[in-house]
Formats: C-alpha cells, structure tokens, sequence
C-alpha cells in the first residue's frame, strides 16, 4: 500500500465514516455512511485522492479525461485532474450535469469537448451504479468513448456488477474492508 493510500484510508476512516442509521440514494437502509464530500474538498485529503485515483487509472490506455455525474464526481476528477499535472501526465476533466442546461448551449456535458475521447467516468462512491451509467449516457451522446468506471470507495453493493454488465470496466481505489467495515 502506497504511503498516500494509507494516509486516505486513514482520513476517511476518522472524517468521512459515520455509524447510525440512514437511507440510502438507492433508498436501502445502512449502518454506516460514507460521506466522501467531509474530505474530497478538504485541502489535506483532496491531493492524497488524486494521488490514489491516479495510481489507479494510470495504466489504463489513452485517457484523454475523467469526470462524472456532478457533485461527487467533481472533486474527484478536479484531484486527478491536478495531481496528474504535477506528474507530468495531461488528464482533462469534465462534469455532467444531471439534466441538459436549458439556456446557453443547453450542454449536458461541460469542460473540454469529449467527442471522439476516451474517458473515465469518476465518483466518489457508488451504491447503485446509477450516477456513473448517467453519466455514461450524456457522454456517450457527446460523444465520447467510455474507457471504465473508477471509484474511490466501493460499497460493495452491487454497482460493480450493474457496471460491468452494461459492459464497462470497473475500478476501485478503497473497499470496505479497507476501511473495517466489511
């Protein structure tokens, strides 16, 4: 385990792991939740993200971007996207709002254009699996070719499985025992 890894676990353990009661975005009842947001934006962890994510994503060939279905994706990809500057590497990122603007250029898909790009589509955590195969859907409309799904923490709640059986590759950086709560 790389040193940034473990200083994450670490962080999301003490700052962003919460134990009660609580529904779910799938509106499935947990024992604990896992509130990403508490440390994404947080100056001491936001960089230990891109690290870790970076490290995840990094062999995956000729990503161009990383993004996702705003707002939890968008730390996430805004982290890579500078860690990745700091290594040299040139990883653009992208949000996708949840529905198209209705103003404007009425994009659904914002940043630098995604047409003809492979990406990564990001989040914080996933449940379901339905905001990242949202996301899918707007960039794929945009555009774009899909080159997986990445996620900080995976809480093993079957979005892995509904991702990979749309067809996509599946990456997660934390798991829940990582965090003892498996």
């Amino acid at each position: 385990m790389t040193d940034a890894r473990a200083e994450l676990i670490d962080f999301i353990k003490s700052d962003a792991v919460f134990h009660g009661d609580f529904t779910l975005t799938s509106g499935k009842k947990a024992t604990y939740y896992v509130d990403l947001r508490r440390v994404s934006l947080d100056h001491r962890v936001a960089p230990l993200i891109g690290q870790v994510m970076l490290d995840l994503i990094v062999d995956i060939p000729e990503v161009d971007a990383v993004g996702g279905l705003t707002m939890g994706a968008d730390p996430i990809a805004s982290s890579i996207l500078h860690q990745g500057a700091a290594r040299g590497l040139a990883y653009d990122a992208f949000v996708v709002r949840k529905e198209p603007k209705d103003h404007g250029r009425g994009k659904q898909v914002e940043g630098p254009d995604v047409a003809g790009k492979r990406v990564i589509v990001v989040e914080d955590t996933s449940t379901t699996g339905g905001s990242p195969l949202k996301a899918i859907d707007a960039l794929i409309a945009a555009g774009a070719e899909i080159a997986g799904v990445a996620v900080v923490v995976d809480r093993a709640t079957g979005a892995k499985e509904i991702i990979e059986a749309a067809g996509y590759p599946y990456y997660a950086a934390i798991d829940l025992s990582d965090l003892g709560l498996a």
